[in-house]
């Protein structure tokens, strides 16, 4: 029973380090080089850069899909860093328990 919360434990503190990992990690996505969204590995937006041109009113449609599709280009890339990361953790993602 002490191995499994030995085990458990490792698994939460090899969780925690990981999520620290990414979080110094970051992408960028782009869209028509007119949105630039960073994001680090955790999946929080660090920071979005928007051409002046797209703040117009008339050009509200093509700014909300211009974020909707820079978001979503960005997301991909911070979980293809996320699974490279946890591949090079070895196993599955690193989290090696045995018995469980």
């Amino acid at each position: 029973m002490f191995s499994k919360l030995k085990q458990i434990k490792e698994l939460r503190d090899q969780a925690k380090r990981l999520q620290d990992e990414l979080g110094q990690e970051t992408v960028n996505g782009d869209w028509h080089h007119k949105i630039n969204m960073v994001m680090d590995g955790n999946q929080k937006i660090v920071s979005i850069d928007i051409e002046p041109e797209l703040l117009d009113n008339d050009k509200k449609e093509e700014l909300e899909k211009g974020l909707k599709e820079c978001f979503n280009e960005t997301v991909k890339k911070a979980q293809m860093a996320a699974a490279r990361r946890m591949q090079g953790m070895g196993g599955m993602g690193g989290f090696n328990m045995p018995g469980m």
